[in-house]
């Protein structure tokens, strides 16, 4: 069972400044994380760690009741905050994109990583995602990408 993103323990937290309005920031942030997570090397990751939510499915744009492979849409108040949460043997997991409205038009994107990695294979597992700095790469991958899309359109 996933435990609301809230209740996790914070892990980190990257933002980006975007000069485009906040629903053009929100259309960006669902297309880059859909396309970055609904592949299908995401799915046999997501089959091999155990994940609960192993294929695309719901609605789309992605709402509350979304999936894909990895994470689920807990909640999606546009533009403000799309929360998706997941669990595999390892973890249970939470990222968080908040939009706040800046001055000049820009926007700031935060990305908020919440999580557990429960016993010795957590921490383990921890270690290998989070202590070598690949989930950070991959973090701000994604706010790089829903910057350039954003500020494209």
């Amino acid at each position: 069972m996933v435990i609301a993103g809230g209740n996790l323990p914070h892990v980190d937290e990257h933002s980006v400044a975007i000069g485009a309005a906040p629903l053009v920031v929100w259309d960006a942030t669902l297309s880059i994380v859909e396309q970055s997570f609904a592949s299908s090397p995401t799915a046999v990751v997501a089959r091999a760690l155990g994940c609960r939510d192993v294929h695309a499915c719901g609605p789309r744009p992605l709402a509350v009741g979304s999936a894909f492979p990895g994470f689920h849409v807990v909640a999606a108040d546009a533009p403000r905050e799309l929360e998706l949460a997941g669990c595999h043997r390892f973890s249970s997991y939470a990222l968080i994109f908040r939009l706040d409205e800046l001055v000049n038009g820009r926007v700031q994107l935060r990305a908020e990583t919440r999580a557990e990695f429960p016993g010795v294979l957590g921490t383990i597992y921890r270690a290998m995602v989070i202590g070598t700095g690949g989930h950070v790469l991959v973090v701000k991958r994604h706010l790089a990408a829903a910057k350039r899309w954003a500020e494209r359109a």
